[in-house]
């Protein structure tokens, strides 16, 4: 039986050429830059608004923060807090949604450019949305996909039995006689869960140095790390429950770096 190889590289493809930021935005709200701002500031709050954006005519022109407005006094308006835009909060929304995640890291907060109008925001809340989290999951199932594969790679003749606990050979023998009642199994390779290939690729020394993991006890935290994040993606949980953005991202980061190791093992 062949089994194909599906590359990182498809998947960036994918995601670079048909889904960008535009799926993940939020429209951005805006007021009159003549508003009062103690009046904006009562809207926000009812509204749990961070950030408006400040409207002259029908261009926003920049944006004021809630923050900023608690200690306004009466008779100022928005124009008076009005922020401007820096170049390094802007995004195009034709940006690819692949490239969005590394900039989230640098900040919290991006507006989106749309015909060089400001129309839109970004928050590192945004990718709790579908298409985010089917990047996400696109990678860490492309990551496992490849981590079955090196077994198959590594464990001639079944000898991979022999290393993994007999508790987990037990489970996956069951659900490979599962498959054949119904007529659907095929090898029983493939009933290994996320944490028996995990623990038969981390015992290849050889292994170790090609995928760049420092150790072994270093390569099981990530992988970890990786099986919760996989979980919690296909369970519609919040993703960074235990965590923050910054670790998620740099998560993804490090798992795409490790899937394109994988994929250079032959």
């Amino acid at each position: 039986m062949k089994h194909l190889k599906s590359r990182s590289q498809d998947l960036r493809s994918l995601f670079e050429n048909n889904i960008t930021i535009e799926y993940v935005a939020e429209p951005l709200k805006a007021v009159s830059a003549e508003a009062e701002v103690i009046q904006v500031l009562q809207w926000m709050q009812a509204r749990d608004f961070d950030v408006v954006g400040v409207e002259l005519g029908d261009t926003i022109t920049g944006y004021v923060e809630r923050a900023s407005l608690l200690k306004a006094t009466s008779g100022k308006t928005c124009n008076d807090y009005q922020r401007v835009f820096h170049p390094r909060e802007l995004i195009a929304i034709s940006t690819p949604l692949m490239k969005l995640l590394p900039i989230l890291q640098q900040t919290p907060r991006l507006f989106v450019l749309d015909c060089n109008q400001v129309t839109g925001i970004i928050t590192c809340g945004d990718l709790q949305k579908a298409p985010a989290r089917m990047l996400l999951f696109g990678l860490v199932t492309l990551l496992e996909m490849n981590l079955l594969r090196l077994v198959r790679l590594y464990y001639a003749d079944d000898t991979w039995q022999k290393v993994l606990k007999p508790e987990r050979l037990q489970v996956a023998q069951r659900l490979w006689r599962e498959s054949q009642e119904r007529n659907e199994a095929t090898d029983l390779l493939d009933y290994l869960q996320f944490c028996d290939k995990r623990e038969l690729v981390l015992n290849q020394p050889e292994l170790l140095e090609q995928l760049g993991l420092k150790s072994k006890r270093f390569g099981e935290r990530f992988l970890k790390s990786a099986e919760q994040l996989r979980n919690r993606l296909a369970h519609a949980q919040n993703l960074v429950s235990g965590s923050s953005w910054i670790e998620l991202i740099s998560l993804a980061e490090a798992m795409e770096t490790l899937l394109i190791r994988c994929e250079e093992i032959e």
